[in-house]
């Protein structure tokens, strides 16, 4: 995970892909690359958020 990940993007990106998921007139092929997209941005999240919670443990036992 990069140094650089922007955490609160990513849920801004993963709203956007819900709406157009959401809307009726979104083709199927745009909807499984929609798809696909949110998967990676939900591994990058669940990464991102393991290594704060990681990073807060340690400070817990010093």
């Amino acid at each position: 995970m990069t140094e650089n990940f922007d955490y609160a993007k990513a849920v801004a990106e993963l709203e956007e892909i819900a709406a157009k998921v959401e809307n009726p007139e979104t083709r199927l092929d745009d909807i499984d690359a929609l798809v696909g997209r949110s998967r990676e941005l939900l591994k990058q999240c669940r990464e991102y958020l393991r290594s704060v919670k990681d990073k807060i443990d340690s400070l817990d036992k010093e």
